[in-house]
């Protein structure tokens, strides 16, 4: 008969190893949750990067509306056109 179907030849292989089989198994939980928040920071990153380039020009259009509704007199609007183009 086969030494490895008593299960001794098992027990011996694979006992010592069973109280680290949790921790491998809670190791590999903790590496997905990981990379499953760095990809969701990733992602959050690109999509309020292309807020921050919308923001520029939502300035120039409030400016336009604030001179449009005569808050703003015109050389104030030139002036102000010309500092928030000159940092774009």
């Amino acid at each position: 008969m086969p030494m490895w179907s008593n299960g001794a030849c098992r027990d011996a292989m694979w006992g010592g190893w069973m109280p680290f089989q949790g921790i491998f198994f809670l190791l590999l939980i903790v590496l997905a949750i990981i990379g499953l928040v760095a990809l969701a920071r990733s992602i959050f990153r690109s999509s309020t990067h292309g807020v921050d380039e919308r923001r520029g020009s939502s300035s120039l259009e409030i400016l336009e509306q604030r001179y449009a509704k005569g808050e703003l007199e015109r050389e104030e609007y030139l002036q102000k056109k010309t500092d928030l183009t000159a940092q774009s």
